[in-house]
């Protein structure tokens, strides 16, 4: 290609090399691995019975909705061994080269919220797990948030991925290489334990909880698909340093699906089992180890701190890395990008969040993700129905191009993202707690159970119809 733009390029965002090209499936499976077996994973089946599911049908949903994400994000993904280009150079064949940075900074800042609050969890798991050692740290004191002990871990877990972002994807892919098997055999122990101590008729046969109306299927289906949602629209971060296409399918398919909905199992045995074990469900994984005693809860506040970290690295910061680079990429390079999200992670100060808002603040980011499904439904529809996946590499970096747009932005983008986007936005006002519901009219709440599908079909089909075929100008 001819020389870039060097307002548009830098080194971390052209187009990567052969060399840099040798991820192989079982990278990306293990890449996988690394960011489903997490907290949040855990929970996902087992907090679900508490809204009136049972377990086979909320393992079911998890499976299902992973199955229905692992699409766009095999799609989108196909654009790393091609081009091996990132999101936001990505975005720029729809968005224009000036406007991706729209699209860039919604999927960073998400990527900031959930970083902040993961480095909080890992925070905690790693006072915990001093505090199994005799240490004797801490717990906050009336009126406090954080104790200057916890703070301290805290600081402490979020330098350790300043290490990572500066030592850039391959030291990420080699964290999740070497921690994916050490956390399945950690879960297939924990599992294996809490059989032999319940009976598995016994541990499988909890009734469901009864809930007024039954439970939401659709609205558990969307948020699921949602919790991957984001990482779908930035998955060339990765795919780029592919070997082939195969490596990259191969791999997604064996790590996400599958592991995700046997993980979330974990969490419904050890949510069954505490029930029966200590006559109280614990949702949480740390407080289920604690009453199984220290070594049992020092080897797992370990495995969860491992946890926290592959899956905060990987799917937390390696986005805005990128996606701040596109800002002003002659200014910002990946390592910089990294750590303005690192810094405007503390600056969200999730343990004052947490304390204030609980529940709502995974709604608001969930919901976030869910809404950002307008973005693949653009990107999908001008990679593979107006572009016909092929890209002028050279014009993603120079202005003047076919991508120039309007002064850098294409209009027809941003209307296409409005249409879709923006009717899901009262209901997700509601289930956020920002609006009460009797303000919005019931079909727009229900709406937003659909909101991931309905933001992707609309402003892909938008989008579709306002393009001229070939995307010219």
């Amino acid at each position: 290609m001819t020389a870039p733009d060097s307002t548009l390029s830098n080194a971390d965002l052209l187009p990567t090399t052969a060399a840099q090209r040798h991820w192989r499936w079982k990278d990306f499976a293990a890449l996988w691995v690394g960011m489903v077996v997490c907290v949040p994973t855990y929970t996902m089946a087992s907090a679900m019975l508490d809204q009136g599911f049972s377990w086979q049908r909320a393992v079911f949903l998890v499976l299902l909705a992973n199955c229905i994400v692992l699409v766009p994000m095999l799609l989108i993904g196909r654009v790393g061994p091609k081009h091996g280009i990132p999101f936001p150079v990505l975005a720029r064949a729809s968005f224009g080269v000036k406007g991706a940075s729209l699209p860039a900074v919604l999927r960073g800042l998400v990527a900031c919220g959930w970083f902040s609050i993961n480095c909080y969890f890992g925070a905690l798991a790693l006072h915990s797990f001093l505090n199994v050692l005799g240490f004797g740290l801490s717990a906050p004191g009336p009126g406090e948030t954080i104790s200057s002990s916890q703070f301290a871990c805290f600081m402490a877990f979020w330098a350790l991925h300043l290490w990572f972002i500066w030592r850039g994807t391959e030291s990420i892919r080699l964290l999740e290489v070497i921690a994916a098997p050490l956390m399945i055999a950690a879960s297939i122990a924990l599992v294996v334990a809490l059989m032999l101590a319940v009976p598995s008729a016994q541990l499988f046969g909890l009734p469901a909880k009864e809930v007024p109306g039954g439970p939401n299927t659709w609205a558990a289906l969307t948020g699921l698909v949602g919790f991957w949602a984001t990482l779908a629209l930035n998955i060339p971060d990765f795919t780029r340093f592919a070997k082939t296409q195969r490596d990259q399918t191969l791999g997604q398919a064996i790590g996400l699906p599958v592991p995700m909905a046997l993980f979330s199992m974990v969490g419904v045995i050890g949510f069954s089992a505490s029930a029966i074990l200590y006559g109280k469900a614990e949702l949480f994984p740390d407080a289920l180890l604690a009453k199984m005693g220290p070594v049992a809860a020092g080897i797992g506040l370990l495995v969860i701190l491992l946890a926290n970290l592959t899956t905060n690295v990987a799917a937390n910061l390696v986005s805005p890395s990128y996606d701040f680079s596109q800002l002003a990429p002659s200014k910002i390079s990946f390592r910089m990008g990294g750590l303005i999200a690192a810094v405007i992670g503390l600056l969200f100060m999730p343990w004052k969040l947490l304390a204030t808002s609980g529940g709502y603040l995974f709604t608001w980011l969930g919901g976030y993700g869910t809404l950002l499904g307008g973005i693949a439904g653009i990107l999908l529809t001008d990679y593979y129905l107006i572009r016909r996946t092929e890209l002028k590499s050279t014009d993603l970096y120079r202005r003047g191009g076919d991508y120039e747009y309007n002064s850098g932005w294409n209009l027809r983008a941003l209307i296409a993202l409005a249409l879709g986007v923006l009717p899901c936005l009262p209901g997700y006002l509601v289930v956020s707690g920002v609006v009460d519901r009797a303000s919005v009219a019931p079909a727009l709440v229900t709406l937003f159970d659909f909101g991931w599908f309905f933001s992707l079909a609309v402003s892909g089909t938008v989008y579709f119809f306002l393009m001229p075929r070939g995307g010219s100008r």
